[in-house]
């Protein structure tokens, strides 16, 4: 899936998010998608660099203490 896609699907995804909303207003929106986000993120870069957090952190652009932060943020660390 390219970059495209996957921004055309958060924004469809918001879009029915704010219609589901039926006019009322958001709160904290922005922490919202990225935990939203981030876990399954994780998720799946852990699972393609075969549990190996320096690679997984590489790949993701971040130190490997964040990551690792991050996992166990998210209930991700076995």
């Amino acid at each position: 899936m390219s970059k495209k896609n996957i921004e055309e699907c958060v924004r469809e995804t918001l879009d029915q998010y704010f219609k589901d909303l039926h006019g009322a207003e958001p709160h904290s929106l922005h922490d919202m998608v990225i935990r939203t986000v981030e876990k399954p993120l994780l998720d799946v870069v852990m699972q393609q660099a075969d549990g190996n957090q320096s690679k997984a952190a590489e790949w993701l652009g971040i130190n490997r203490n964040t990551l690792r932060r991050k996992l166990v943020e998210h209930k991700l660390l076995k």
